[in-house]
């Protein structure tokens, strides 16, 4: 689906460049500047220090991108960085309870991903592959379509393989960068269409054929987290999938609490930074919702000393974008809304002491958040030996667990 047209595009650059480069060899990254830490909910300054993208590159063998997951969900590998000894240790995802201490809390993000990617045929025959992104309003759906310079606004296009039960569907507006509002003629709401003819919406640099119906039903299951229950998302809180019905009933009998907050994983997160700047990086905004009980569990966790331990970056723009919102950082309160946060060093975390997330691209925001939590150059070296190690990159890859 992502060869070409506009989702293609959404592979990062540096991927681009180290497949291009790869008969020749690895390439040196340029001398490390340290960049600052942006929220766009403070509208602090841009113009603080140097901050360039340079500096959230790296090079990844190709081959260290995993195509497939783990053959069980804890079976990763667990790379735990210690901030405060200033050590890396090699150890697996099972080792994941047995690091949480009885008065810590575990914040996870329950969104479940849709199963977003479709096909959709013109009249012609042809083909056009598509990603759902939102319902506006019943049977309006903004979608991205590739291809979208032969298409034209007024053109009926046809979703669904089953020749019999196939649904229309209207081009109204061209909206640039291949996206696109379309009305589908359903009286069924966009997420039970999408339960029908969609497919696993995987990130680009995992490579499926279009026809494999068997890998789908598999990534349906394991591109999402044994716990999401509200739908929403176009891409998966990987950090989660590590996790198993049986890992956290271990860890509630250890003493730690277990909170949700949900945030909507948008089409954001695959983009890359392409601002040399990164305070003219323009952050994407995904949707959020802080639950009165969640709030709650970190104050209790608060007033008790315990360590507030996010499972996601996801997770961790929810929490910090709750607590920035406020002028009382002592407390949280429950809310949602958009988040617009961009992270990146350095910040001061506020509200999240320790974070297990997975490996991630070379300039992306995602990156620019870890880097923030756990140090420039402790990153660095982070990075380095996972690749020196072989561990597995990206969405369906290893884990770090940094404390």
């Amino acid at each position: 689906m992502y060869r070409s047209g506009p989702l293609a595009r959404l592979r990062p650059p540096r991927l681009r460049q180290v497949q291009r480069k790869r008969r020749r060899g690895l390439t040196r990254l340029s001398n490390p500047v340290i960049p600052k830490c942006m929220n766009k909910l403070e509208n602090q300054r841009a113009d603080d220090g140097p901050s360039r993208i340079a500096e959230l590159d790296y090079v990844l063998p190709p081959e260290l991108i995993a195509q497939s997951p783990a053959a069980q969900r804890d079976a990763a590998r667990l790379l735990i960085v210690d901030r405060a000894a200033d050590t890396l240790r090699d150890g697996t995802i099972r080792e994941f309870s047995e690091l949480l201490r009885p008065d810590d809390l575990l914040v996870l993000n329950d969104t479940r991903v849709l199963p977003a990617r479709f096909h959709a045929r013109r009249v012609t025959g042809g083909l056009v592959r598509g990603l759902f992104l939102a319902e506006l309003d019943p049977g309006v759906w903004r979608v991205m379509l590739e291809g979208s310079r032969r298409l034209r606004v007024g053109e009926r296009l046809s979703l669904g393989s089953d020749i019999e039960r196939r649904i229309p569907m209207t081009l109204l507006e061209a909206s640039g960068e291949g996206h696109w509002l379309v009305r589908v003629d359903c009286r069924d709401p966009a997420e039970a269409v999408l339960e029908r003819i969609g497919l696993t919406p995987l990130p680009p640099y995992i490579r499926r054929a279009a026809s494999d119906a068997e890998a789908d039903a598999t990534d349906r299951s394991r591109y999402q987290t044994v716990y999401a229950r509200r739908s929403g998302a176009v891409a998966a809180p990987t950090a989660g999938l590590h996790l198993t019905d049986a890992m956290l009933d271990r860890i509630r009998k250890r003493g730690v609490e277990i909170a949700f907050v949900t945030l909507h994983v948008g089409l954001g997160t695959f983009k890359p930074i392409v601002a040399d700047r990164l305070a003219d990086h323009v952050m994407h905004e995904e949707r959020y919702e802080l639950p009165e009980e969640t709030a709650q569990a970190v104050v209790r966790c608060r007033g008790r000393g315990g360590r507030i331990v996010a499972v996601g970056t996801t997770t961790v723009r929810v929490l910090e974008t709750a607590v920035r919102n406020r002028d009382d950082f002592a407390r949280f309160s429950p809310g949602r809304g958009s988040t617009g946060i961009f992270i990146y060093p350095p910040c001061e975390f506020r509200a999240v002491d320790a974070l297990l997330t997975n490996f991630h691209l070379p300039r992306s925001t995602l990156l620019a958040l870890v880097m923030a939590f756990a140090g420039v150059e402790r990153t660095r070296r982070a990075y380095a030996h996972a690749v020196e190690q072989k561990y597995r990159f990206y969405s369906f890859g290893d884990a770090m667990l940094i404390v």
